[in-house]
This record gives C-alpha cells, sequence and structure tokens, in this order.
C-alpha cells in the first residue's frame, strides 16, 4: 500500500530506518562528488552526516523551497534537505509517529523513509524565510528584507505571523527613509501600512503621517506646485475623515486665505479695469478652494464684462496664413486675423464648399463663366469698404506670373476676365473647371482696402507674443455681447500637459489632440470632444540636395524602412482604435470611410508598401552601386553618404513619430541627425536638414496637388511624370476626368516618391463645457469665434 502511495510521484521507494538512510545519502554524495575538489562538493550538498548546512544569505532565493531535516544524535546525526513535506501542521513535530517519508532533493524518483523517533527537529521553509526576514528588518537591510518577504507574501498568505511582519517592515522602512529625507516615499509607505493594517501603532502612524504630510505639503508650496499640493491634500482628506489631521486642518486654512487674497486682488484689478489680470487671479481663486464663497460668482461677472478664453496649443503660431496648407499652428491662429476671398467650410460629393467673403458666385452650366456679385454692405469694417475694382486687381495678380501671388493653375484656367459694373466680376474660363473657387484662397489683409500691408481683416489682433504666449485681442465691438475680448494661446509642452490643464480648468479650450488622449477625454463630464471634419496627412519631404536622397531607389529603402503601422498604431495611436486613422500609399487624403467624399483622390487599389527591413538594406546596396558606377562612367567621385538630417515641428506628435524613425533607420546602418524646427516654423532653412516631417492639409487635392508636388511646391519636384499628371490634371473638364487623373497621379507617387506618405491623422479638438458656441463640423478652430460665448 505503501509502495503504491509514493508511486504516484517516484517509481522507486525504500523505506530505511535513519542509520540506513544516513548510509545511503553517503553513498550518493560519494558518487556526485567523487571527481570534484571538497570546496565544490560543500557547494552542492543536500544532506551531510553531521553539523548544518552554511548559511546562503540571499542565495536561498535561488534554491528549490525545502524543509530542513536534522536526526537526532542516537540516530547517528546529520541532516538533509527535502521537498516541503506533506504536514496538517507546518510548526511543530510534536506526536508524529511512525514513518516520515522524504524526497531529497538532487536525488529524482526515489522516496526514502526515516522513523519519526528518529528526527530531532525540522527547520520548515517558511519559517526560515520569516527567520531570515525578521533578521533583515532588524538589522535594517530592507533591502535584503524585501525579495525574502515577497516570497512569503505570494507563497504562505496564510501565514500567522505575516501581518505582524510586513507591518513591521513597512513601519521601519519608512522611518529610515524619513532619516534620509525620502519624504515622498516613506509617505506613501506609511499610508500603504495604514490601509493594510490600520490597527498597528494607530496613535504613532497617523502621527508620522501627519508630520510627513505637512513637510510635503510645505515644500511643494514653496515651489509653487500648488495643483500638487492641493491633490495630496484632497486625497488625505478623503482617505483620513474624521481622523483629525493636524496637517489637513492647517493647508486648509492656508489655502483659504490664498485663495482669498488671489480673490480680493482679483476684484482690485477688475475695478482697474485690468480685466485680463483680474481673470488670471479669479481662476486661481476658484482654482485653490472651488468652495469659497463668491469666487464663482465674480468669474461669471468677468466672463460678462470682459470675456476671455485660453487656448492651449501644441503648436505656437508666428507666420498667419489662413491658407497655409503646411503649417498648422499658422493656419489656425491665421483665421482670427485675416480672412480669405474663398473660405473652405466643408467637403461635399464634389470637392470643396467654398463661400465668397464678399457675396455670392454663379457658375455657368458649361462650366466656362464664373461670375462673382459683390454684396459688402452686410459685413463689418473693414471688409464693408471692399472695392470691386480692387479685388478685380487681385484677382488678375493671381494669372500675372511677376506677381507675388501667381498661381500657375489659375493663370492656365483663365482666358479674360472684366468686370459689369463696381459689384460683378466675370472670369472666362479656357476650359471647363469643376471648382474655380479653390483657385482663389486668398487672404485678405488691409492692403487691399488702402491700408497697411498685413493690417487685419478678421476680429481680432495680436497684441502680444512671447515663447509660451500669444494674446489676440478684439479690434471693433463684438458682434454678440460674449464674443471674447481676448483669446490667449498658451503653448503646452506636451500632450500630456495640455489635457491635464484643460481638466484642472487651467485652459478652456485645447486646440489638437492625441488620437488617445482624445478617447480618454470622451468619457470626461466637465469636457466635450470634437472631431476636426477634415484629415490631415502627414509625410516626409525632401527638402536638400542630399546626393542619396535624390535618388528613387534610395527613398525606397527609407520607406521600407520604416514600420508605419507599428508607429502609428503603437506611438501615436497608443492601441486606440480610430476611425480614419491610417497608413497611406499616396500624397492625398484616404477619408474617414470608403465612401468619404474627401477621399475622391485617393486610389485604395495601391497599397502601402509594408515594413522590410531586409528589402531596405538590399535596396540601400543596390542604390551604393548604381551611384558607384555612374561615378566611375562621368570620371567623378562617387558622392559621400554624410548623415541624413531629418528635420521637424516642434511638438510632442512630430517628435514622438521622427524618434521612432530615426531608431529604425539606425537598423538600416544609417546615420541619421533629428532637427528640431524652431517654433511656429513647419520647414527648414536652407541647408539645415535633408528631409522635414510635416502634416499638410491637403483639403483640395485637385489645387493643393501643384501645391505641394508642383516644381515650386512644397517638394519641388521636377519628376516628368509628376509634372505630366498635374497638367492632365488642370486640364480637366469634368469631375470624372479629375478624379481618374488624381487616381494616375497618386499612382506616379507612389512610384516615383517625390514625397514619403506615412499615415493620415482625424484631428479632434476639446474645451470646457463652459464655452459655447465653438461648433462642431468646423474646418478651422477660430472659424465660430465671434459666436463664442463663456458661462
Amino acid at each position: 500500500m505503501a509502495d503504491r502511495h509514493a508511486g504516484r510521484i517516484f517509481r522507486r521507494s525504500i523505506a530505511l530506518s535513519a542509520v540506513g538512510l544516513r548510509c545511503i545519502l553517503v553513498c550518493c554524495l560519494f558518487a556526485v562528488t567523487v571527481s570534484t575538489s571538497v570546496a565544490r562538493a560543500a557547494e552542492l550538498l543536500n544532506y551531510a552526516q553531521s553539523g548544518s548546512p552554511p548559511d546562503p544569505g540571499l542565495q536561498l532565493l535561488q534554491e528549490e523551497p525545502h524543509d530542513l531535516i536534522f536526526f537526532s544524535k542516537d540516530a547517528g546525526g546529520g541532516w538533509v534537505k527535502a521537498r516541503l513535506l506533506d504536514l496538517p501542521n507546518r510548526t511543530s513535530i510534536n506526536g508524529q509517529t511512525g514513518t516520515l517519508r522524504v524526497e531529497v532533493l538532487g536525488i529524482d524518483d526515489r522516496v526514502f523513509g526515516a522513523k519519526w523517533s528518529d528526527v530531532d527537529r525540522i527547520d520548515f521553509w517558511e519559517q526560515r524565510l520569516k527567520r531570515e526576514t525578521s533578521e533583515r528588518i532588524a538589522r535594517r537591510d530592507f533591502k535584503g528584507a524585501y525579495p525574502f518577504l515577497s516570497v512569503l507574501i505570494r507563497d504562505f498568505p496564510n501565514l500567522p505571523e505575516l501581518t505582524q511582519i510586513r507591518s513591521d517592515f513597512l513601519w521601519q522602512d519608512a522611518i529610515d527613509r524619513a532619516s534620509r529625507s525620502e519624504f515622498v516615499q516613506s509617505l506613501a509607505m506609511l499610508k500603504e501600512l495604514r490601509r493594510y493594517n490600520p490597527d498597528y501603532k494607530v496613535d504613532r502612524l497617523l502621527g508620522a503621517i501627519d508630520g510627513l504630510n505637512d513637510r510635503l505639503m510645505g515644500k511643494l508650496v514653496e515651489d509653487g506646485k500648488l495643483d500638487d499640493a492641493q491633490k495630496m491634500l484632497s486625497q488625505l482628506e478623503d482617505e483620513y475623515r474624521g481622523q483629525n489631521l493636524k496637517s489637513v486642518a492647517k493647508w486648509n486654512q492656508a489655502f483659504v486665505r490664498m485663495a482669498t487674497q488671489r480673490m480680493d486682488q482679483a476684484i482690485a484689478a477688475k475695478d482697474r479695469e485690468d480685466y485680463r489680470d483680474a481673470h488670471r487671479l479669479a481662476r486661481d481663486a476658484v482654482h485653490l478652494r472651488p468652495s469659497l464663497a463668491g469666487a464663482k460668482e465674480l468669474v461669471r461677472e468677468l466672463n460678462r464684462i470682459y470675456p476671455m478664453v485660453n487656448v492651449g496649443v501644441l503648436q505656437a503660431a508666428r507666420d498667419l496664413d489662413p491658407t497655409n496648407m503646411s503649417n498648422w499652428a499658422s493656419r489656425r491662429s491665421g483665421r482670427l486675423l485675416y480672412r480669405t476671398l474663398f473660405e473652405m467650410r466643408g467637403a461635399g460629393p464634389e470637392g470643396g464648399e467654398y463661400e465668397f467673403l464678399f457675396g455670392q458666385t454663379e457658375q455657368s452650366a458649361d462650366r466656362l463663366e464664373f461670375d462673382l456679385y459683390f454684396e459688402p454692405e452686410s459685413l463689418p469694417p473693414p471688409l464693408n469698404q471692399v472695392n470691386g475694382f480692387d479685388v478685380f486687381d487681385r484677382i488678375a495678380d493671381r494669372a500675372r506670373p511677376e506677381s507675388e501671388t501667381y498661381f500657375t493653375a489659375f493663370a492656365a484656367a483663365l482666358k479674360t476676365m472684366g468686370m459689369n459694373g463696381p459689384k460683378e466680376i466675370r472670369c472666362i474660363l479656357r476650359r471647363p473647371h469643376v471648382l474655380p473657387a479653390s483657385l482663389l484662397q486668398l487672404p485678405v489683409d488691409g492692403s487691399w482696402f488702402g491700408q497697411e500691408i498685413g493690417a487685419p481683416t478678421g476680429d481680432y489682433e495680436r497684441v502680444g507674443v512671447d515663447e509660451v504666449e500669444s494674446r489676440y485681442r478684439l479690434i471693433n465691438q463684438p458682434r454678440i455681447e460674449s464674443q471674447p475680448r481676448e483669446i490667449i494661446e498658451t503653448k503646452m509642452s506636451s500632450a500630456a500637459e495640455g489635457v491635464a490643464q484643460l481638466l484642472q480648468g487651467e485652459i478652456d479650450v485645447l486646440d489638437q489632440l492625441f488620437p488617445s488622449d482624445a478617447a480618454r477625454l470622451k468619457s470626461s463630464r466637465d469636457i466635450r470632444v470634437s472631431e476636426y471634419p477634415l484629415p490631415t496627412v502627414h509625410m516626409l519631404i525632401p527638402c536638400s540636395d542630399h546626393p542619396f536622397v535624390a535618388e528613387r531607389t534610395f527613398r525606397r529603402a527609407l520607406l521600407y524602412g520604416i514600420n508605419r503601422e507599428d508607429i502609428l498604431k503603437g506611438e501615436l495611436l497608443e492601441g486606440f482604435q480610430t476611425p480614419g486613422c491610417q497608413v497611406i500609399s499616396g500624397p492625398f487624403p484616404a477619408g474617414k470611410e470608403r465612401d468619404d467624399p474627401m477621399g475622391y483622390a485617393y486610389d485604395r487599389t495601391i497599397q502601402p508598401r509594408r515594413y522590410e527591413p531586409s528589402v531596405a538594406k538590399l535596396l540601400v546596396a543596390l542604390n551604393q552601386n548604381e551611384m558607384k558606377s555612374a561615378a566611375q562612367r562621368a570620371e567623378k567621385e562617387m558622392p559621400e553618404m554624410t548623415p541624413l538630417r531629418l528635420a521637424y515641428p516642434s511638438d510632442n506628435l512630430s517628435r514622438t513619430a521622427c524618434e521612432a524613425i530615426k531608431s529604425q533607420w539606425q537598423l538600416l546602418d544609417l546615420d541619421v541627425e533629428l532637427v528640431e524646427l524652431p517654433t511656429g516654423a513647419s520647414y527648414p532653412e536652407e541647408d539645415t536638414a535633408d528631409l522635414v516631417y510635416t502634416s499638410l492639409a491637403i483639403w483640395e487635392p485637385i489645387i493643393d496637388a501643384r501645391r505641394l508636388l508642383g516644381p515650386n511646391g512644397l517638394a519641388q519636384s521636377g519628376n516628368q511624370y509628376i509634372g505630366l499628371g498635374l497638367r492632365q490634371l488642370e486640364e480637366s473638364r469634368n469631375w470624372r476626368e479629375a478624379r481618374d487623373r488624381l487616381l494616375l497621379l497618386h499612382f506616379y507617387v507612389s512610384q516615383e516618391l517625390p514625397i514619403l506618405p506615412l499615415w493620415q491623422l482625424i484631428d479632434s479638438y476639446a474645451y470646457r463645457r463652459q464655452v459655447r458656441g465653438i461648433g462642431t463640423d468646423i474646418v478651422s478652430l477660430y472659424e465660430n469665434a465671434d459666436q463664442w460665448q463663456l458661462q
């Protein structure tokens, strides 16, 4: 019966007296150590004839869990390491009779037997761990005690003494850390101890928590980190409610004093009509103490007297142009200062939907005549001063090669133009054009009305700008009483900072979000998140005469060497599934869905190149051989492979993407340097970079294709196939021809790679619910700024 039971674990079972067991162990030990030195044999001992095993220290945790069995002197002495014994009471061997079955470490497939009367004592595994832990705590070796304690918690959670040992560890370690001025870590351990064992040294523990909290609160306030101090105070209030911590009462009173002081200063600023400072101080008062009597009422009063909106931006604007397709910040903030002759309001089934700033338009059925009718009377100043003859000259300049505003696509389309009186301009086209309004997206400044060049025509003027903040002030009388008198843009150091400040109420609006942040913010009751209706297209554009980048084979290698899917989904989307965010194969947006009209220029049959680093390396080698052969035929030196300089705008998203691209190109044995562009810049100065990462608003591909790919466009492509594709596109007589030729141009770009397409993103904006009138489906954040309201 005994043999059958042991057979469930081992193939053989031998029942012996303690003396017999000892003899077997000696023989086994001799067999193991016969060809080794005595010192090496001692390290491998799992049993011995006498003495005790050496103390392994921390190496004990590297050994297989075991019990130490010591035999009595009468039985011949000795000890053995045995696999954990299956005993009902693993704290004592009193009262045990019969035979003890032993599985010896290092001797597989055998179970030995010994009489219980021959066993002197057993040092159980968990008791050894407990002893090691307690001894190390006593001598303040907390790093050494921690791994033993962790094993006890994991393997023996019901050990009776575990609660006391763990509590002692947390208490003693916290005291030790506090003595080394590690107050944050010490407080964290004490709070953990309080949660784990509320009955442990109650008064002393609460006193220690109270004292450390007071120290840390004082340091945070001294450093100006009031947000962190408030969070800490709020957590302590919630966790220790009813415990009467002196520090909680002390700092609550301190925050009341600070909030009251800010409120008094805000009232004084309001009385002297320094409304900007009053807004800031009143918000501070509410933030410091939301329950302070009269603080929220003061904020509402200031919003009524002098509405002011704080906008967090990831990219600061320097040059302002609402038609700039390559600079997000310039396009965003330019809308505050300047209007555009034709403004895009969205996308329809046949391209963009445009609104004529000064009135109405009409196109003939044969699409050969395009008329503009002026109705400036309803516009605010200075737009109501428009003179049709001046506008005629501006449009005509669009077709004059010597003009700064010359646009080849418009010049090629226009046959002649004239005026039927002061309020009607008639344009006669050479051939039918599907969307002539898209050719006339011209910023309108004060020079159109006899004012200075660059004078604003929008509702706002820029009155201050520095590295962090830009201020825009309302010029004329508000269109509605609640229209913001000032809009203040604050540059966020990162997307995370923008989200944090929005949640805390430091800013009212955040102009651009990581897709993952947008998904998280949608769950907030205080925040609204909306998507811009038109995607941005992200790509790398060659911007120097680097001899290798000029080669198509090398550009193909670069594209094969970027794991675009991984960067997009892992780095930028952080695992969130966002419809419309996808890797692309060409220069045009793919739209959010397959039937999205914005995707009319995108050929979905052309799949993006996959990540193939081996192919990329092969192409790099092939390109070097091609260039070497060309140099030999021309009897010239082969160009030197200098480091690739990759430039990117100074925003968090672009930086993240380019750092990932750099690391992947380095796997191809390429030397890559990152170049961060100055604040507000989206394109590098000459000879400062070889490629630039950019996000483009390709919202009207039929026009933007040349702005991107033409010889004078961003990519400055001189490729004959690209040039042919652009000319064919601009000769399109109807939408069917335009779409077919855009798809063909997509194919040319995917083969010739004048740009390296990466992905498209669906951008979002977020704002606090107190801000009304921003609207949805807005192309520009400030599209409805004249309707904004602060509640």
